[in-house]
């Protein structure tokens, strides 16, 4: 069972989403907090498994809250949910150390089971935002750092074909620049998705986003 802390400034919302959690047989404890200030003092004296964390918080903003979260005890995963969805905002909660971006109309059902997906390891964004993710690291292709890949058993082709998602080539694309049929370039997808550990190819890009040489 995980803790998790709830960081939003609105008390009906933190208060709907305390109450949908509650239920959730894989919580053990639910923190609450309206500001990041607070946020802190819980993560460095309490052990916090998840945090969901609002980005337009009064004083210090979530942005800077997830870097401090993350410098203070780096295995906590930082889920953020938020009506913003700027490319600024979605780049810099990535940099910051978030492993999801989820929008505040999202159902709460969907909610609990991708905090706890991300809990165990997922990276999930919403589909808002996963254009804006994609487009933000296409000119990023040049950076990508190799050692990285070099950990997941990949093969030359598909170090190839993951350069080649990075910079937002759709199969077909991809298919004629590397001469082979779409069905293949869709098996090279799949194992690489597979390898990596994430559910699709807009989570393979922000993978491989989050190990780029800055």
């Amino acid at each position: 069972m995980y803790n998790i802390l709830i960081v939003e400034d609105h008390a009906l919302i933190r208060f709907g989403l305390k109450t949908a959690f509650e239920t959730k047989s894989f919580i053990n404890k639910i923190y609450e907090t309206s500001n990041a200030e607070d946020a802190i003092t819980i993560v460095k004296e309490q052990s916090i498994d998840a945090v969901i964390m609002d980005l337009g918080l009064p004083g210090m903003n979530g942005i800077e809250a997830t870097k401090l979260i993350k410098s203070i005890k780096k295995d906590i995963k930082v889920i953020i949910l938020t009506s913003h969805s700027s490319e600024e905002e979605v780049i810099n909660s990535i940099k910051s150390g978030a492993r999801a971006y989820c929008s505040k109309d999202i159902n709460p059902e969907m909610l609990s089971d991708i905090v706890l997906s991300v809990i165990e390891g997922a990276l999930w964004f919403d589909s808002k935002v996963a254009d804006i993710v994609i487009e933000a690291l296409s000119d990023d292709r040049k950076l990508l750092n190799t050692d990285f890949m070099e950990g997941y058993n990949l093969t030359d082709r598909e170090k190839d074909v993951i350069e080649y998602i990075c910079e937002g080539l759709t199969n077909s694309e991809i298919s004629s620049i590397l001469d082979v049929s779409i069905n293949t370039v869709k098996v090279h997808v799949s194992s690489i998705i597979q390898k990596l550990g994430v559910e699709d190819r807009t989570q393979v890009v922000v993978k491989a986003f989050k190990h780029f040489k800055k």
